[in-house]
């Protein structure tokens, strides 16, 4: 291939983010946040609703994280769509798992 079709093969895939310092720290206090909530929520008795709490809130840690370090708010819908399905099997892989164990 010559250079100039190289390079055009070379920059196909590169998007450029710009997202400021102000808005990581922003996300990274509101992960801090969510770990205090999680530690506070341990301490507290809820019952069985503590689980429940606990997976909401670290659930919304990884969105945080997936979306804002990760880079995948910037990703095509065709990436999240992925991301989507390996969730979703994942999901159902637990779901029957712990259909498996109840019934034994």
């Amino acid at each position: 291939m010559s250079d100039n079709s190289t390079q055009i093969v070379e920059n196909v895939g590169e998007h450029h983010h710009s997202m400021g310092y102000g808005t990581l720290i922003m996300v990274w206090l509101g992960l801090v946040a969510l770990t205090s909530a999680t530690v506070a929520v341990a301490g507290i008795n809820f019952g069985s609703a503590a689980l429940v709490i606990a997976l909401l809130i670290a659930s919304t840690k990884t969105i945080l994280v997936m979306n804002y370090f990760m880079h995948v708010k910037f990703e095509s819908r065709v990436f999240k769509v992925f991301i989507l399905v390996c969730f979703v099997t994942l999901l159902i892989i637990i779901v029957l798992t712990f259909s498996d164990l109840l019934t034994r």
